[in-house]
C-alpha cells in the first residue's frame, strides 16, 4: 500500500488535515473527522465531488 498523501490529525478543537507531500496543513479546522473527504482527496480528486463535501462540512460546524 502506498504512503497517504493527506490525512486527517487530531489536534487541540478537532481535526486537520496534513498534506505529506506539501507538508503543510490543507482546508479548516474540522470538529468531526472528514473521512469522505480524506477518502477523495487520496482517490480520484474530483472537483465538483470535493466542493460538494468542502460545503457539507462547512455546514455541519455551524
Amino acid at each position: 500500500m502506498s504512503r497517504r498523501r493527506y490525512v486527517a490529525r487530531g489536534v487541540p478543537g478537532g481535526y486537520r488535515i496534513w498534506d505529506n507531500r506539501g507538508r503543510r496543513w490543507w482546508g479548516d479546522l474540522y470538529q468531526l473527522c472528514p473521512d469522505d473527504l480524506l477518502a477523495e482527496l487520496n482517490g480520484g480528486a474530483d472537483r465538483e465531488r470535493l466542493t460538494a463535501l468542502l460545503k457539507l462540512t462547512r455546514a455541519q460546524k455551524r
